[in-house]
C-alpha cells in the first residue's frame, strides 16, 4: 500500500470512529488504531466489505450490524475465577487485609470495571462471602460491575450461566452460590442484590469513589499510552488510601511508583500509597468554571421566567450550573423522575437522575468539553414491571464570551415508538429465522444425503474387509489342519515311547518280582518308594498300604528302629554297608533272622535300596 493509499486509509477510519461516536455514543478515542484497524477489517471481512466508507453505508442501513461489530472490537473473555493463582493470592493477602482496615459496620466498596457478563463481578462476591460470611456480606459489601457493551451488561444482570461456564468453581461454592435454573444456574439472589451492574466508560466517565479494591483485567491493553494515563489517573482518584488494584498479566505499573505499591508483582496487585490524591480531571477545567459568577448571576435572575417557559414545553427538562448545581427543573421533570422543588440548589450527582436510566455526570461533562450537544437514543428506565424508553440531549450552555455556564438536559418519551420498532425488529427476526431455519433444513438434507452415501462406501468397505477376513479365515484353517497334523505325529511318537516305557516297567517289575528276597527302595526322606513282592511275602503288608509311608513309622515284623543308623550312614557316605542281623518275625508269626543289606540309590534325588531274607546260618548281629 502506498503512502498516499494509507493517509486515505487513516482518515477514512477516523471518520468511521467519529460515526461510531455520535450515532451510538461510543468513543474509541483513547483505543490502539492498530487494535481497531485490524478489528473493524475483521468484521469487514466477515460481512464482505472492501472500504470503511463503504461498511459506515452498511452501519447506516442496518442497525443490528452496530451490536456485531462492538462485540468484534469489545473482546469479552472472562470466566469465573479466571487465573486461579491471582484469586488465591487475592483471597489469601488482600481481602483480610481490606476487612482488617474497616470498621465492623463499615460499607466496603468494590469496582469490577470491564465486567462483560459479569463472572468476575460475581467471584468478587462469593471471595467476600467466603471470608465474611454471608449476612456480613450481604450488609456490608457493594460491589460495582460496569462495562460499555450493553449486550454483555444484559447477560450479567440475568446472573445465568452454563454448567461448563462454573466449571472453575468447586461442586461445593457451585451448589453454595448458584441455584439449577432448567439447563442453567443461577446466582443466588440475595447476595445478587448486593451486585450493582451499570454501563460505564472508563475512558469519560466519573469513576466510582471511595473503593477498597478495583478491579480491571486485561482492558489497559487495548488504549494507547496517553488513554491508560487517563484512566490509572481516575483509578488512583476512586481508590481509597491503602486500596488495592487488581490488573491483569497482561498490564502493570511500570513508571507509577510514586502512587502506586507492589502488593504483588506475579499477580499484578498494587496498593494505592497514602497522600499524592487529586481529582482524576485537568486542572484547567476548574479554571474555565471559575470565571462564570456574571453569567450564572444573569441565569439566576431569569429563572422564574424560563421555569414558566419550560414547564410547557412537554419534555422533561434540567438545567445544570458550571458547578454541578441543578438550577433548573420543569414540571414534566418533576411528575416524571419524581423530583421536587427541594431539588433545586442540590448536587446533580446525589439525584438518582444523574445516573438512571444513564450514567449522565460523565456525558455533561463531555459535552461540556467538547462544547458540543450528545444524544443518547433509547435509554431504558425501569418503573417495577413497566419499561420507558427516552431520547435524552446534552445540551452545553456558553456565554457570549465563550465560557461554559451551564448544560440542559431534555428527555423525550419515545416508549411507544421504540416499542413497536422492537415489534416490528422483532417480526423481522422471527422472519430471518424462519429463513434461517429453512436453510439449516435444507443443509441437514444435503449432509443426511451425503452420510447415506457414505454409509454406502462403509458398507462396500466392509464387505472387502469381510472378503478379506474369509481368506485369512482360510489360511488359517489350513495352518491348524497342519498344526493337526503335526500333533498326531507327535501323538504317534508319544504313544510308541509309552509302549517302550511299559515294557520297561514290566521288565523291572518281573525283574523285583523274580527276586526272592524283600527289596524295598526309601527316598532320601525315608519313605518308602518301592516294595516288591518278596517284601510282601515276607512281610505281609501290601505295596499299596506302604508307598510313600515312612519307613520307620510302618508296623511290620522287621524292627526298623534297628535298621536307623546303618540306613542314615549309607545315605551320609553313598557307600554300601555290611550285611545286618536282626532278629524279626514273619508273616505266619514264625521267628527268624533277616540279613539286611543297605545299597546307596543313585536315581531320582537318592535313597537307599535294603535286600531283606532269611538267613540259613542262623547268624545274628
Amino acid at each position: 500500500m502506498s503512502d498516499v493509499q494509507e493517509v486515505e486509509s487513516d482518515e477514512e477510519l477516523e471518520s468511521l470512529l467519529g460515526f461510531l461516536r455520535d450515532a451510538r455514543g461510543f468513543d474509541f478515542t483513547g483505543y490502539k488504531r492498530s487494535t481497531l484497524g485490524r478489528r473493524i477489517r475483521k468484521r469487514m471481512a466477515e460481512v464482505d466489505v472492501a472500504s470503511y466508507a463503504d461498511y459506515r453505508d452498511r452501519l447506516e442501513t442496518d442497525a443490528g450490524e452496530f451490536n456485531a461489530l462492538f462485540n468484534t472490537i469489545l473482546i469479552n473473555v472472562t470466566s469465573v475465577f479466571r487465573d486461579p493463582d491471582a484469586w488465591t493470592f487475592l483471597q489469601r493477602e488482600v481481602v483480610p487485609e481490606i476487612i482488617a482496615q474497616r470498621e465492623p459496620d463499615e460499607e466496603i466498596r468494590v469496582w469490577s470495571a470491564g465486567c462483560s457478563s459479569g463472572e468476575e463481578a460475581y467471584s468478587l462476591a462469593i471471595m467476600f462471602a467466603e471470608a465474611l460470611g454471608n449476612e456480613e456480606a450481604m450488609s456490608r459489601v457493594k460491589i460495582y460491575g460496569t462495562d460499555v457493551d450493553e449486550e454483555a451488561l444484559r447477560e450479567a444482570r440475568s446472573g445465568l450461566y452454563s454448567a461448563k461456564a462454573l466449571e472453575p468453581l468447586s461442586a461445593e461454592l457451585r451448589d453454595k452460590y448458584f441455584e439449577r435454573n432448567g439447563a442453567r444456574f443461577s446466582f443466588r439472589s440475595d447476595l445478587r442484590r448486593r451486585v450493582i451492574f451499570g454501563r460505564h466508560d472508563i475512558t469519560r466517565d466519573a469513576p466510582i469513589s471511595r473503593l477498597d479494591l478495583l478491579v480491571c483485567r486485561n482492558t489497559l491493553m487495548y488504549f494507547n499510552v496517553e488513554a491508560q494515563t487517563q484512566i490509572i489517573d481516575r483509578f488512583h482518584f476512586a481508590l481509597r488510601e491503602d486500596g488495592f488494584l487488581f490488573l491483569g498479566k497482561a498490564e502493570m505499573l511500570l513508571n507509577d511508583s510514586d502512587r502506586f505499591d507492589v502488593a504483588s508483582m506475579r499477580q499484578r496487585v498494587f496498593r494505592r500509597r497514602p497522600g499524592a490524591g487529586g481529582p482524576p480531571y485537568p486542572p484547567s477545567t476548574v479554571k474555565i468554571r471559575a470565571g462564570v459568577g456574571v453569567e450564572l448571576q444573569a441565569a439566576v435572575r431569569t429563572r422564574h421566567l424560563r421555569d414558566l417557559i419550560l414547564d410547557a414545553i412537554p419534555g422533561a427538562v434540567l438545567a445544570i450550573d458550571a458547578e454541578g448545581m441543578v438550577v433548573l427543573v420543569n414540571g414534566h421533570a418533576r411528575t416524571q423522575f419524581g423530583l421536587a422543588e427541594g431539588d433545586l440548589g442540590r448536587p446533580f450527582q446525589d439525584l438518582e437522575i444523574s445516573y438512571r436510566p444513564v450514567e449522565l455526570r460523565s456525558l455533561i461533562e463531555q459535552a461540556t468539553h467538547e462544547r458540543r450537544t450528545l444524544r443518547i437514543n433509547a435509554a431504558e428506565r425501569h418503573i417495577g414491571e413497566e419499561v420507558q424508553y427516552f431520547d435524552i440531549l446534552i445540551q452545553p450552555l456558553v456565554s457570549p464570551t465563550g465560557l461554559p455556564i451551564g448544560t440542559t438536559v431534555t428527555f423525550t418519551d419515545v416508549t411507544v415508538a421504540t416499542q413497536l420498532k422492537a415489534e416490528v425488529k422483532r417480526v423481522r427476526e422471527d422472519l430471518e429465522t424462519a429463513y434461517e431455519e429453512l436453510q439449516s433444513t435444507n443443509e441437514e438434507l444435503e449432509t443426511t444425503n451425503e452420510e447415506l452415501q457414505s454409509s454406502i462406501e462403509e458398507l462396500e468397505t466392509t464387505n472387502e474387509e469381510l472378503q478379506s477376513t474369509n481368506e485369512e479365515l482360510e489360511t488359517t484353517n489350513e495352518e491348524l489342519q497342519s498344526g493337526n497334523e503335526e500333533l498326531e505325529t507327535m501323538n504317534e511318537e508319544m504313544r510308541v515311547r509309552t509302549e517302550e516305557l511299559d515294557e520297561t516297567r514290566a521288565f523291572l517289575d518281573g525283574v523285583l518280582s523274580s527276586i526272592g528276597a524283600g527289596v524295598v527302595v526309601l527316598d532320601r526322606d525315608l519313605k518308602v518308594k518301592s516294595w516288591n513282592t518278596g517284601a510282601v511275602d515276607m512281610w505281609g503288608l501290601r505295596s499299596d498300604e506302604v508307598l510313600d509311608q515312612s519307613f520307620f513309622g510302618l508296623d511290620f515284623g522287621l524292627p526298623a528302629e534297628a535298621l536307623r543308623d546303618v540306613i542314615l550312614k549309607c545315605l551320609e557316605t553313598g557307600q554300601r554297608a555290611v550285611p545286618l542281623y536282626v532278629a524279626a518275625v514273619n508273616r505266619i508269626g514264625k521267628s527268624l533272622t533277616c540279613a539286611v543289606r543297605c545299597s546307596p540309590y543313585e536315581g531320582h534325588r537318592g535313597g537307599v535300596v535294603l535286600l531283606m531274607e532269611e538267613s540259613r546260618n542262623g547268624a545274628s548281629g
